[in-house]
């Protein structure tokens, strides 16, 4: 993935917010799509694992690759929600089970820590493997078992059980709920609260539709 920024963001607060969300969104369906089928959009699940294991960003557009398509995955449930349109009931529990889980993340200054310690040891091993290489996504899903598995409060993946169970695929679901976290912490950095997504509904809708 270009490290290079091809397409500037609109340089405000809101857009910032709705593609950090967008991100959120799209671990979610990733993680949906792991344990239902075993397979994920490949540019979606490199997008999650680059803005995850790059933790020194060169700016806000580096983080997702450059440009909004690849967010698309989780622009379109964001649309959705917006546009309070239909959409998979799972992967917005997902979602916004990952917005809580970042809140109870924030008050927790030792495991915010232990992220902070092991996400460039992980980086180090992705300079060395390859961010998709499966070294560094078990590692990645382990940290999640480490740290956020540990809250009373714990995200119930539903799926095939059989994959669900195959080699390496917790690890995957794992690295890919890890990966939300970041964006949802991404979010909250730019000044996105849940309160918005009601009150300010129709300002993240144009930024959307500024973006497309």
């Amino acid at each position: 993935m270009s490290p290079t920024p091809i397409h500037r963001s609109a340089d405000d607060a809101t857009t910032r917010q709705a593609l950090a969300l967008a991100g959120v969104f799209q671990a979610a369906r990733v993680v949906d799509e792991l344990a239902r089928t075993g397979q994920a959009d490949e540019r979606a699940w490199n997008t999650l694992l680059h803005a995850t294991l790059d933790t020194d960003p060169e700016s806000f557009e580096a983080i997702y690759g450059g440009h909004p398509n690849h967010l698309r995955q989780g622009l379109e449930v964001l649309e959705a929600v917006l546009g309070r349109r239909q959409q998979n009931p799972v992967v917005l529990r997902y979602g916004f089970s990952l917005l809580l889980l970042m809140n109870k993340l924030r008050k927790n200054d030792r495991m915010m820590a232990t992220l902070g310690q092991e996400l460039p040891r992980i980086q180090g091993q992705a300079e060395h493997f390859g961010e998709q290489h499966e070294n560094v996504v078990a590692s990645l899903g382990e940290l999640y078992q480490q740290t956020l598995s540990n809250f009373k409060y714990r995200i119930v993946v539903q799926g095939d059980p059989g994959l669900l169970q195959s080699r390496g695929m917790p690890e995957r679901v794992r690295a890919a709920l890890l990966t939300g976290i970041r964006f949802a912490l991404l979010w909250h950095q730019q000044g996105g609260r849940r309160w918005k997504l009601i009150f300010q509904r129709k300002a993240m809708q144009r930024a959307l539709d500024a973006l497309n």
